[in-house]
């Protein structure tokens, strides 16, 4: 317990005065086995990646002038790890200055040693976070109808399976009858499908398994999941990205006009993946792009 505190004090000086860490569960993580907390934080090449995360939590980042929206965050990292602080605290702060109240949930990465059910574990944690939001949106000055879900890579695909899996209660135990349905979600490079041709391998395996179902693969190949009544989406890729093929956003965006869905996709020729806020190939910031489509999602 001395040390869980003491790493979240030190985890604090890495983030604006204003932020505030807490436990997502402060009763009891669901779906989760009796083990010890082995969560490492490492900083290479200027980006914090955290692995073995068993205990999440979320860092809410109350805007200064709260103009009613909120977004909660997903780091990516494969489902390994989390880059918490280039797809995460960093984002955090951007939304601030537009404004946007964000939230970085730090959610369980899936691991036999300390979850029941492993590939349950990180949307467990995007839904219960989405109503807690929306319980206690008006102490930040937040609309329940303005609560948003963001990732990138991995992180995009957890966004994804919230966005299209709200009606699915991941965590039967749960009586919160609290909408877990975001009301856009923000896709940057994201892991969407399971399919074979197309997937980021890793994070497929780290979430599945090596052998999946195919029940399993198609319940977490969101572009087969989304129906009219999936949220507005932003999606975000490079055509160059080796990690993560492009076609994942592309067959996303495809199934959102389908199913007229009102979906705002941002290809650019190059920028490779993982490149967080900035693409530097190319002088068009994504970022303003989604700060004029925050602006006028609600309209």
């Amino acid at each position: 317990m001395i040390m869980k505190k003491i790493f979240f004090i030190v985890a604090m000086f890495h983030f604006t005065a204003n932020a505030q860490e807490q436990l997502l569960y402060p009763g009891g993580i669901p779906n989760s086995r009796p083990a010890a907390n082995t969560e490492k934080a490492v900083t290479t090449d200027n980006i914090t990646r955290i692995s073995k995360v068993s205990i999440p939590t979320i860092t809410i980042f109350p805007a200064a002038k709260p103009n009613g929206q909120a977004v909660i965050i997903c780091p990516g990292g494969g489902y390994a790890i989390l880059a918490w602080d280039h797809e995460g605290t960093r984002v955090a702060e951007v939304l601030n200055q537009w404004g946007v109240t964000a939230i970085v949930l730090k959610y369980r990465l899936p691991d036999d040693s300390f979850n029941v059910n492993k590939s349950l574990a990180p949307l467990q944690d995007a839904q219960q976070t989405i109503r807690y939001v929306r319980a206690n949106a008006e102490k930040w000055g937040v609309q329940k109808n303005k609560i948003g879900i963001m990732g990138f890579s991995a992180g995009g695909h957890l966004a994804a399976t919230a966005t299209t899996h709200f009606n699915f209660k991941a965590n039967p135990s749960d009586n919160d009858t609290t909408s877990a349905r975001p009301d856009f979600s923000i896709l940057i490079y994201p892991v969407i499908s399971f399919d074979s041709t197309i997937t980021h391998r890793g994070s497929r395996d780290n979430l599945v398994g090596k052998n999946p179902s195919r029940e399993q693969i198609r319940f977490y190949s969101n572009e087969l999941q989304v129906t009219a009544a999936t949220p507005p989406v932003f999606l975000v890729h490079a055509g160059d990205d080796n990690g993560v093929p492009v076609a994942n956003s592309i067959r996303f965006y495809e199934a959102c006009i389908k199913n007229k869905v009102n979906a705002s996709m941002h290809l650019y020729p190059k920028g490779g993946h993982g490149f967080g806020l900035n693409n530097k190939t190319t002088n068009d910031a994504w970022t303003e792009r989604l700060k004029l489509w925050l602006e006028n999602i609600n309209r």
